[in-house]
């Protein structure tokens, strides 16, 4: 059975991931021990708050995550785990983050409409890459986020629009590290589909 570790820094929505991964059928084992990353099939990092705290959390793993990265193993960012995997956020005051996937994470302009951005948006998928794969276009995805990933084109898997057309999943240059700004544990069938890819990629 493939075994996926997803990181508790203390700010994810663990238990829905863990739910969807299972479903997904993997084996979930929810840690903050590097030894347990390293070992694993591959690593989820969740997350839902402020950036600057989500950083400051992640901290004492950040070096080891990055290796574990380095090394090729599937990692799956969502939603502020998926801000996480870029260069740097403007929320909160101009905070580094993990510079897996080249790009800033920025707020949504007033003219955008409603902030947060809540609810079910299209998915323009831009890419085949395995996430996506069996995925049909236009699929929708949930959304819950005030600040989106703005990234050059070829790290984007796929685009959304919220007044602005934005980043709703994202890939580093290898392949091996990707994220969504959505959540596919609260996105229906084709998001467990996702889940599904991804635990198959591990």
């Amino acid at each position: 059975m493939t075994d996926i570790v997803i990181i508790d820094y203390g700010l994810g929505n663990l238990r829905s991931v863990t739910r969807g991964l299972e479903h997904a059928g993997a084996s979930v084992t929810i840690s903050s021990d590097p030894a347990a990353m390293h070992r694993a099939d591959g690593v989820v990092l969740p997350g839902v708050g402020a950036f600057q705290d989500a950083m400051h959390n992640l901290a004492p793993l950040k070096d080891d995550l990055i290796e574990v990265a380095g090394t090729g193993k599937p990692l799956l960012g969502i939603c502020l785990g998926m801000q996480m995997l870029l260069s740097r956020s403007e929320e909160g005051g101009l905070t580094d983050g993990l510079d897996l996937v080249p790009g800033e994470v920025v707020r949504f302009p007033k003219s955008a409409g409603k902030i947060p951005h809540m609810g079910w948006n299209s998915l323009d998928i831009k890419s085949d890459h395995q996430l996506f794969r069996n995925i049909p276009p236009n699929t929708y995805a949930y959304f819950v986020h005030s600040y989106y990933a703005d990234c050059a084109p070829e790290y984007v898997l796929a685009s959304s629009e919220y007044g602005i057309e934005f980043a709703a999943a994202v890939v580093n240059n290898e392949g091996n590290v990707m994220g969504t700004q959505f959540h596919p544990e609260k996105s229906g069938d084709l998001g467990l589909k996702m889940l599904e890819n991804f635990v198959g990629m591990c």
